[in-house]
């Protein structure tokens, strides 16, 4: 068995809303922290119907608007379909309509994955040399993100890595392209030691239909080939879920609100 009680804050709130307006208030907690710490902000933003409701309260709540660092944010993504900017599957297009279109931010503020590039591993390439060149880092380093929000699908899968998928063994690169039999598609994203090296990790899950593997995943034996979201374990950091009702249904050792 695994105890993610020592590693991981796990909270069951009542819907995919509460969620997201939990989420923006340690969004502008931890950006406001990274301003006064080093004068940025770094957050490598997640695809997915929760993080849209989030990234619309960040612009449209009057009360959480001014609180974002605007001027001091840097915008990465945690992965991306290949596919064009502007396809209806794109993580940055859903992020430009609900997010960064609505915002003051500045394109040299936003950090996207190429994923219309015809070669897959050349945009994973390009975003993984971008990051060393932006962070200054060695071969073997890893970026240090103020903030990663994820995502968590139904078989246990986190950003683009999932079950059965090479990009599972993943130790030195920050970024790799994963062809995923599923869904017959290469996808772009980053490694889970990269994310590990995150200052704070915040999984959003919501759905009856996740329960089964949540609860696998935060309380079962530790099978991270079947269920990759148990990769994600900071090294030094911070690392907090917050799953709506339907999704908690099942786990025994969360804190219910």
């Amino acid at each position: 068995m695994i105890d993610y009680q020592s590693k991981a804050e796990v909270r069951v709130l009542p819907d995919a809303r509460a969620i997201a307006n939990r989420c923006a208030q340690k969004f502008v907690q931890i950006a406001a922290a990274a301003v006064k710490e080093k004068g940025s902000f770094d957050v490598a933003l997640a695809g997915g119907s929760t993080p849209k409701l989030l990234y619309s309260l960040l612009v449209d709540d009057p009360a959480l608007g001014p609180l974002v660092p605007w001027d001091h944010m840097h915008l990465f993504f945690g992965d991306e379909r290949h596919v064009k900017p502007d396809h209806a599957d794109s993580n940055f297009r859903m992020a430009t309509e609900s997010l960064i279109s609505k915002s003051p931010l500045q394109p040299e503020q936003i950090t996207r994955i190429k994923g219309e590039y015809p070669v897959a591993e050349d945009a994973a390439k390009e975003y993984d040399q971008y990051l060393r060149t932006y962070y200054n880092l060695a071969d073997g380093q890893f970026p240090r993100f103020d903030l990663v929000l994820l995502g968590m699908g139904n078989e246990g899968h986190t950003l683009s890595i999932f079950p059965g998928t090479k990009a599972l063994r993943e130790t030195r690169r920050i970024a790799v392209h994963n062809w995923v039999g599923k869904v017959l598609m290469d996808r772009i994203t980053l490694t889970a030691p990269a994310v590990n090296n995150a200052a704070n990790i915040i999984f959003m899950v919501t759905g009856a239909d996740k329960a089964a593997a949540l609860t696998a995943v935060l309380e079962r034996f530790y099978e991270p080939d079947q269920l990759p979201a148990q990769l994600i374990q900071p090294v030094k950091g911070t690392l907090l879920w917050l799953v709506d009702t339907a999704a908690g249904s099942m786990l025994t050792r969360a804190i219910r609100e």
